[in-house]
């Protein structure tokens, strides 16, 4: 038996072992890349859970899949005599965040919200607000292991300047200015406190300071101090994204996919309403 990794290899018996993609599906879906010992070439095996594959003359099966995010994953394959019983799965399956898309914005969009904002955006957070300009959860979702709720109507930020709760812009004001500096954007004010990125190039990471450190008068000091307590929660959006899991799942129905492009009007979810 070997447990792979995501971005890593696992040797044993006849070859060593790595996983180049997986898939929650429905079916749950793997592609195994096996690079034999005894050879100078590696296969790659695209499968089901459950199903087998060659390894050197040997069989093998994709065994399990535990996930605790997106990009953290591990993969179990098992060497399998002819006709034997799988043995049930115990991994768990990340479950994709229910994330309703407010539309696009074009680059003359996006330079435009970065005059306005007095700052560039990380390259990271700026390609995915081109993509869907913030978005609604559908569901509350959180983070596992970390005190971060978002719940619907609550968003991530986008260019609404026709309804300021939403509005990326008017997030500075209203969340930001009381209590960080300039150095910071707030993309989301959570149930427990506020998302922000960094203000500065080379920065990607996704950050979050509780809202039981949103105290304190306005000076300087107090802001210093406020943000030496910011907690990096992603290395980039789109892994925040991948860390982002729905709560309570299992009874609602199945996800709708929304496209980048499909636009929804945010005042229609001041009350929560589709």
């Amino acid at each position: 038996m070997a447990v792979v990794p995501n971005n890593a290899t696992s040797e044993v018996g006849l070859a060593r072992f790595g996983v180049r993609w997986v898939d929650v599906g429905p079916p749950v879906r793997a592609e195994i890349i096996v690079m034999p010992f005894r050879s100078d070439e590696s296969f790659g095996h695209e499968v089901t859970l459950g199903e087998t594959f060659p390894v050197d003359g040997e069989t093998w099966r994709f065994a399990d899949l535990d996930m605790s995010s997106a990009h953290e994953w591990e993969v179990t394959v098992r060497r399998v005599d002819e006709n034997e019983v799988m043995e049930p799965p115990t991994g768990r399956l990340w479950k994709r965040a229910r994330l309703r898309p407010y539309g696009q914005l074009d680059e003359t969009q996006l330079q435009s919200l970065e005059a306005a904002l007095g700052a560039q955006l990380p390259r990271g957070y700026r390609d995915w607000l081109g993509r869907n300009n913030g978005a609604l959860p559908e569901v509350p979702h959180h983070i596992p292991g970390m005190p971060i709720a978002l719940v619907p109507p609550g968003p991530l930020f986008g260019v609404h300047p026709e309804y300021p709760p939403f509005d990326l812009v008017h997030a500075q004001r209203r969340h930001r200015d009381p209590w960080l500096s300039r150095a910071w954007l707030v993309i989301a004010s959570t149930v427990s406190g506020l998302l922000v990125v960094s203000a500065e190039l080379g920065n990607e990471s996704v950050y979050f300071v509780n809202e039981l450190d949103l105290v304190g008068p306005p000076s300087p000091a107090a802001t210093a101090a406020r943000e030496r307590k910011l907690r990096a929660v992603a290395w980039s959006m789109y892994e925040f994204i991948g860390r982002l899991t729905p709560m309570e799942l299992d009874h609602l129905p199945p996800v709708e996919i929304h496209p980048p492009g499909t636009f929804t009007d945010p005042a229609n979810y001041e009350h929560g309403q589709p």
